[in-house]
């Protein structure tokens, strides 16, 4: 029973949001989110099942959800799902895990680039003050609803631009 809906979440979930640094799609994206579906399927805290749910955005972001209102993540159990996701980066060819990247919508989808790199389009004019950024930092459900994406001036991002 642990593993609901992802959008059954109550806002008050605590959730992860994992960029992949490239596209992941077809056979790889299925092998993968079965490898984290198993994983969801176990995942313990303090040997209680964690009521979670996983959803799947625009071939590269893997967003987790815990319901804290059933019971919590535990510092031993968030590290299990980083160890599970850096062992599974390997099959899919794509990094998942660790930050610096911050992703915007371009015409061909999300694109994901170090923050240097996005001063640098912005200062260059491919990036504007209008072009959607994903907020990869959010951490309850309610905010993901609220402010996933966002015109790059209204994100945190927004400081990069000229």
């Amino acid at each position: 029973m642990p593993i609901v809906d992802f959008d059954a979440l109550p806002d008050s979930s605590r959730i992860w949001v994992f960029g992949a640094d490239r596209s992941v799609q077809g056979a790889a994206a299925d092998t993968f989110l079965a490898a984290v579906d198993n994983f969801l399927a176990q995942w313990r805290a303090h040997g209680i099942p964690l009521v979670c749910a996983r959803d799947w955005r625009d071939d590269r972001f893997l967003v987790i959800g815990v319901d804290i209102t059933a019971e919590a993540a535990s510092g031993c159990s968030v590290d299990g799902l980083f160890r599970t996701l850096q062992e599974l980066e390997r099959s899919v060819g794509a990094r998942m895990v660790g930050g610096g990247r911050i992703f915007y919508r371009t015409n061909d989808g999300p694109s994901a680039v170090s923050r240097d790199e996005f001063a640098e389009l912005a200062r260059q004019g491919a990036i504007t003050p209008d072009t959607p950024v994903f907020d990869t930092t959010v951490t309850r459900m309610g905010d993901l609803r609220a402010k996933w994406e966002q015109p790059a001036a209204r994100t945190w991002a927004g400081s990069l631009l000229p």
